[in-house]
């Protein structure tokens, strides 16, 4: 690609041709994660998007106190001593395509219709860089243009007042601070409705569907300090390498202070087995860490199979030596329903165990050894457990291990779920919620004097549904990429083209921005690496909540791209009061000019954010009540924490067909594509693959390399992607996988687990055909 002159330093320019599958290599899958390998590709992205200025500039304070929170994963930081280069690979990555000095201006919507960027990819979309102003595309018009702030808020506040709460929809991704989180829920329920969906309702509401009923909180209850005092971690559906490789430190850490580590996952991904931290000297020129003790490959959709063994097994042994496992005293003092689990649990058919994971018996003994030895044990997980239809049953069944030995409430134990985005665990702190509850609601009317609904609203399943039906007229998008990351794309994209009005505030140019609404608004703002100081009292300062409820402040120090870009609390104000006016007797401007007056508004509404502003100063933020963590107490509806007794359930696939799971890349976030190496897995210039084993491709009559159309199948219903190309992988017998959001076509909207409401994104039933006209595989 060739390089241009930009703010005195040399950057590529966007690229101008697309993804050519054509061009698809594999290669063997690497067996170690992180290295040398990765500060050069993180530096190499950072150089090309932003030159080095920029990038140093903005590297150097991430993660840092008083520096910039990554808009990436949602790990957290040491409440001690911090790194130099507090980040990894992907964090750089993100800051990369954040910090760039791509720009796209009205030149750029001028030059490109809409019939023309429809045919091009997310990762050509996104690298075109950061949007400069306001565009507007109306019934009729082939190209978005240029449009002002005022008009742009006034089509706003229009049309929404022209429309019912019940069709207006405000979606949310976690990347929104918290400050923004709490004004866009108050502005939403101004109007009237609860309809906030978000990502979390895609990928951890089951965590918290299971998690509520039996601990009182819908949270993890460790922190970063305990995945380090563990005896014991597991990690169960994740792929930390790529998803949240600072995770592999603190897995490293514990390894060095004698812990323990099972992994349990579909696919053999290097991020569980080794780690050259390129920190420390032995990550440089040593053969780094080897993290997991033991892998079980487990058959995807099988994990609540596995979980009900090791119980089995634990109560075996608790019952040949009475003590040696179960913690009494806890037990009595703290939970409810254990007999009737203990009865639950009391015999187990092997044979079918075995068949359902994948595992044998004396893998799953091992394990259960190392659990009866473990004196303090975590339960890590993420996707992997949480797209299923039995997804809540299965963290049920975590949580019913955790508690039979005592593990809440000591230092090195508790129940782990490893949050995706950056702050979206915050946004469901701060309100983004369909099912808010009455205390925060009767809160907000009476710091505010509004009256909140009281219905529930749409989560983001019943959002694409209302869409299909024709029930929404407006959507405003605060970040994201719904019409990528949503199930049933196809049928998604048709519908959003029929809706009144879309409203996407965002930085760069995505799929939603091309399958947009009769009329479409695109909002630029500021991203968390960009400086805030169009204020009159100077810069702001913007807070987020990390994946173990630390709160803690982040602030941009680079020079936005453009002049015309608004900050997120200052763009929902002004929605606000344009739709509102200016004798709402919520003080929008107040907000907006001042984020301090968000926070105190926070500390009188939301428990446990006492005086937010005072605490947020602090040197390492402030870390929110977790009542199983901190005094042994489960605010459930009976006081105390619930064993539950769920039925055998497990994913068979009918025959000729494989159960497919969705993954990330290496070098993508979520519909973020950074670049096109899976590096990892050995796979490059592609995406449209699908890992098979290869015993299934050879009994479904195909061959490595293989170019298929895939059909997926649920109720009697079917779903197509066509052009996929198999790779033999070692993935288990009867299990497929395919990167996200491409298979997102496959999932039909109705398959989600039972009371999440979450895509089933890890459960889809499908079969291959041969792709007509089919071109030879690609060399290797």
């Amino acid at each position: 690609m060739s390089r241009m002159e930009q703010d005195g330093v040399m950057t590529r320019r966007a690229p101008i041709e697309d993804i050519n599958e054509a061009e698809l290599s594999v290669k063997k899958p690497k067996k170690t994660a992180a290295g040398v390998e990765a500060v050069l590709v993180a530096l190499d992205r950072g150089f090309a998007q932003a030159g080095v200025p920029r990038t140093a500039k903005a590297l150097l304070r991430l993660n840092q106190r008083d520096g910039t929170d990554c808009p990436g994963c949602a790990w957290p930081e040491s409440q001690g001593h911090r790194k130099t280069a507090e980040f990894c690979e992907n964090g750089a990555k993100a800051v990369a395509e954040e910090s760039t000095l791509r720009t796209v201006t009205p030149a750029f919507w001028a030059e490109h219709s809409i019939e023309e960027l429809a045919t091009k990819t997310e990762y050509w979309l996104g690298n075109q860089g950061r949007i400069t102003h306001p565009v507007v595309i109306r019934p009729g018009d082939t190209h978005y243009s240029q449009i002002s702030w005022n008009d742009a808020f006034e089509l706003i506040g229009e049309r929404i007042r022209a429309t019912t709460p019940e069709r207006t929809v405000f979606y949310t991704s976690g990347r929104t601070a918290n400050e923004s989180a709490f004004m866009y829920q108050l502005f939403a329920r101004s109007i009237g409705t609860n309809n906030l969906p978000d990502c979390s309702n895609m990928c951890h509401e089951s965590s918290g569907s299971a998690l509520n009923p039996t601990i009182g909180i819908g949270k993890g209850t460790v922190s970063l300090e305990d995945i380090h005092q563990a005896e014991l971690i597991f990690v169960v559906g994740q792929n930390p390498g790529t998803n949240h490789p600072r995770m592999l430190s603190a897995l490293a850490e514990c390894k060095d202070n004698g812990g323990k580590i099972v992994a349990v996952n579909p696919l053999p991904e290097a991020g569980l087995f080794n780690f050259k931290d390129p920190q420390t000297p032995k990550g440089l020129v040593g053969g780094g860490t080897n993290l997991a003790d033991e892998f079980l490959q487990i058959k995807v959709g099988a994990d609540l199979a596995l979980f009900q063994a090791l119980g089995h097994l634990l109560l075996e042994e608790e019952e040949r030596v009475p003590g040696s496992v179960v913690d009494h005293e806890f037990v009595a003092a703290n939970t409810d329903g254990f007999d009737a689990y203990r009865a639950a649990r009391k015999t187990i058919d092997w044979d079918e165990t075995e068949a359902a994971t994948g595992l044998s018996r004396l893998e799953i003994a091992t394990v259960a050894r190392m659990m009866v030895k473990s004196k303090a044990t975590i339960i890590c997980w993420a996707l992997g457990l949480t797209q299923q239809p039995h997804s809540v049953n299965t963290l049920k069944e975590i949580i019913n291990l955790l508690l039979l030995q005592g593990n809440f409430g000591k230092p090195g134990a508790g129940a782990c779920p490893v949050r995706g985005h950056s702050n979206v665990q915050g946004d469901r702190t701060m309100g983004v919620w369909e099912k808010p509850k009455e205390p925060m609601l009767a809160a907000l009317d009476r710091e505010f004097g509004i009256e909140s609904p009281r219905t529930h609203g749409l989560d983001s399943v019943d959002t694409v549904e209302a869409f299909e039906n024709d029930d929404v007229d407006v959507f405003v998008s605060m970040g994201g990429n719904f019409a990528l990351a949503a199930s049933d794309t196809e049928a998604l994209g048709a519908a959003l083209q029929r809706v009144g009005l879309t409203v996407h505030v965002s930085t760069k140019p995505n799929r939603s921005h091309v399958v947009h609404g009769l009329t479409s608004l695109i909002l630029p703002t500021l991203g968390r690496t960009d400086t805030d100081d169009k204020h009159p009292g100077g810069r702001q300062v913007l807070s987020v909540e990390d994946s173990m409820s630390v709160v803690r402040t982040t602030q941009g120090r680079l020079k936005p791209v453009s002049e015309h870009l608004l900050a997120e609390p200052v763009i929902i104000a002004r929605m606000a009061t344009a739709t509102l006016g200016e004798d709402h007797p919520v003080d929008w401007k107040a907000m907006a000019e001042d984020y301090d007056v968000v926070r105190d508004h926070i500390a009188r509404v939301l428990p446990g954010f006492a005086d937010f502003n005072t605490r947020l100063k602090t040197k390492n933020g402030f870390v929110l009540p977790n009542p199983p963590r901190d005094t042994r107490s489960f605010a459930t509806d009976i006081g105390r924490a619930r064993f539950t007794v769920s039925p055998l359930e497990y994913l068979t696939p009918p025959a000729g067909h494989l159960i497919l799971q969705t993954m990330r890349s290496h070098d993508q976030y979520n519909t973020t594509f950074y670049g096109l190496d899976d590096r990892y897995r050995g796979i490059a210039d592609g995406r449209r693959v699908i890992l098979i084993h290869q015993d299934d491709a050879t009994d479904l009559g195909f061959a490595d390399r293989d170019m298929v159309d895939v059909i997926s199948t649920f109720q009697g219903e079917e779903r197509r992607a066509d052009e996929f190309r198999l790779v033999v992988y070692p993935t288990p017998r009867g299990c497929a996988a395919a990167y996200f959001p491409e298979a997102n076509a496959l999932m039909h909207r109705e398959l989600v687990a039972r009371e999440s409401n979450t895509p089933g994104y890890k459960a889809m039933s499908v079969r291959f055909i041969p792709h007509e006209g089919a071109n030879s595989a690609p060399p290797a």
